[in-house]
């Protein structure tokens, strides 16, 4: 013990006197983990020392607005947003035990560009990722994506030569990114659908498009006279707008493209929302227009630029039927008086009904293109434009809502209805029957709907028994000497049965003011010996009061019996693995 104690104590020695070589910390504490936190921060105030002049644009931006003094403590509370997980080039001698502890953290000079490649990594992955998103018109999605990369890139301090390689070649990340982000905002463009006017009251459905093309999503905000709204989630090229008092007299709304997203970074883990803590937010002007909504525009060059949407084919030829009892509904959900319209519904479908009228602040936006069609004995009226909002969080939800018809014509279900991109993946694969396609509409529909109006009796009734259920989480690795996984992101599987699921949904749901489901695009496939059983990739954005994630999920539904689908797998992966895709009907 006298000699091993002897040569780590000269290792040590030796490692402080050169300082030519080596960045060090040295800290004390009850436990290692005190002690190294404080070796740790050292180290982290040593790295900022070293790195400070490469912070140029901070630098700037300081002595702009005459806060230059405060450049030195800027830089250390930015490098102190690179976790200890982060600093994977750090070595750790504990000197002694616990509980005295000593820890002492070292790192060569010449290493220290490496503890930032985590970073550059992660700056890469969110600009690809918008470019994608920008592609698929997934507005809110690019910005997000475009935004957190300019903001992480502000954090790193070799931002001037971190490259992305594009279509017109490999282009500086510092000049590329406000280009592209201004370039989004540019692209947008708003019009006003339709006017509805109370009594000191006006509510505006507005076509919200991208270079000429509805979006499939965009988040934004309007001044209403007094304040910001809450954030609005357009969806599918439709949007709202709702003025009360002196605003209902207003010409012109400003509005305002959300592309912060600070309540969505807390989901994307703590590096993020710490960076977003100590670098200065950049200002896009560009995120502002003006609306005028004194008028309604027709938007033809729009809808004429639109793609085209698979038609459902089994339309009813008496409407009016439906439509009937559907303008009494719309009128009870815009009054809040719904003491007459329980005869409209079936038990269920009443109980379904309510639930998603408390969901959130519920308005009839348009009702105005409803269509109506025949599956599985049913009239299904397909999309009244519905807006939810919420109480304890300032957020804002655009739904299409489904009504479905029993044979005696008493309405049996409600469900959210899929976006447009999910919903023609589905019936474009003309391979299939009609019917089977509806059917496996109407399945995710109602699955997506359980989940946001936290129907535990439905979930239990559509997963089988003996269901293999894998669900996911993203795991984070420290770093140490004896870790071969360090730096590595894992994901960690957790099998469960159908009890334990259900369980653990419910405990969940009541934890939650909201959920929010979108589906986007999907792969569907079905299977060759098992009849009427098809196998369900699809892109999930999970949405909830207090987390969200996005992923693939994976659905082994058993439609043979139409009435009663039954999910025999139900599996979720973060990301596509590159070397075995998404689980798929093959794996089962």
């Amino acid at each position: 013990m006298i000699v091993c104690t002897n040569g780590l104590a000269q290792s040590v020695e030796e490692i402080k006197a050169d300082r030519a070589t080596y960045i060090w910390g040295e800290g004390s504490g009850t436990t290692i983990n005190n002690a190294d936190k404080e070796a740790l921060a050292i180290i982290i105030s040593q790295i900022s020392t070293y790195v400070e002049d490469s912070f140029i644009q901070i630098k700037e931006e300081l002595l702009r607005s005459g806060k230059g003094d405060a450049f030195q403590s800027k830089c250390k509370s930015i490098v102190n947003t690179y976790s200890s997980a982060t600093l994977n080039n750090t070595e750790r001698i504990v000197i002694s035990n616990e509980p005295d502890a000593k820890v002492f953290r070292y790192i060569k000079r010449s290493e220290v560009s490496k503890v930032f490649a985590q970073r550059e990594e992660k700056i890469l992955q969110y600009t690809k990722s918008a470019i994608k998103a920008e592609k698929d018109l997934k507005i809110s999605d690019a910005l997000r994506y475009y935004y957190w990369a300019a903001l992480l890139l502000k954090s790193h301090p070799y931002s001037n030569d971190i490259k992305i390689n594009t279509n017109e070649g490999e282009q500086l990340l510092n000049a590329y990114l406000p280009i592209a982000i201004n370039n989004v905002l540019m692209g947008m463009t708003f019009g006003t659908k339709e006017i509805l006017t109370e009594e000191e009251a006006k509510f505006v459905t507005i076509n919200v498009s991208y270079k000429g093309k509805p979006v499939t999503n965009f988040d934004y905000t309007y001044w209403d006279g007094r304040n910001w709204s809450n954030i609005i989630s357009a969806t599918d090229g439709t949007g709202i707008l709702e003025l009360f008092g002196a605003a209902a007299d207003f010409k012109k709304i400003q509005i305002k493209a959300e592309y912060i997203f600070e309540g969505e970074a807390r989901s994307y883990g703590r590096e993020l929302e710490n960076v977003m803590r100590n670098v200065d937010h950049i200002a896009f002007r560009k995120a502002y227009y003006n609306l005028n909504i004194a008028k309604i525009e027709t938007q033809a060059s729009v809808e004429e630029q639109a793609p085209k949407e698979e038609e459902l084919i089994s339309l009813v030829h008496n409407p009016e039927t439906y439509s009937t009892p559907l303008d009494k509904i719309v009128k009870a959900i815009n009054t809040k008086e719904f003491k007459n319209i329980h005869k409209l519904f079936t038990k269920k479908g009443y109980d379904v009904f309510t639930k998603l009228v408390r969901y959130g602040k519920a308005r009839v936006l348009e009702s105005d293109d409803i269509q109506y069609f025949s599956v599985n004995n049913e009239i299904i009226a397909r999309s009244m434009l519905m807006s939810f909002d919420f109480k304890y969080n300032n957020k804002q939800f655009i739904e299409n809502v489904n009504f479905a018809f029993n044979k005696k014509g008493k309405i049996n279900n409600v469900t959210f209805g899929l976006s447009d991109l999910a919903l023609n993946s589905i019936l474009k694969k003309q391979m299939w029957d009609e019917k089977d396609r509806l059917v496996l509409v109407g399945f995710l529909e109602n699955y997506k709907t359980a989940y946001a109006l936290k129907r535990i009796d439905f979930l239990d009734t559509i997963f089988a028994e003996d269901a293999l259920i894998i669900t996911g989480r993203v795991v984070k690795v420290k770093k140490n000497a004896d870790n071969a996984y360090a730096n590595n992101r894992i994901v960690r599987y957790n099998k469960q049965s159908k009890k334990k699921y259900i369980s653990h949904l419910r405990q969940s749901f009541l934890s939650k003011e909201y959920i929010n489901i979108k589906f986007e695009e999907s792969r569907i496939r079905k299977s060759g010996m098992r009849g009427d059983v098809y196998g369900i990739q699809i892109k999930q954005n999970y949405y909830s009061s207090n987390y969200g994630d996005k992923g693939f999920l994976f659905l082994m539904v058993d439609l043979n019996n139409k009435q009663e689908p039954v999910i025999h797998v139900r599996t979720w992966q973060p990301d596509i693995n590159k070397q075995n895709g998404i689980y798929g009907l093959s794996d089962f």
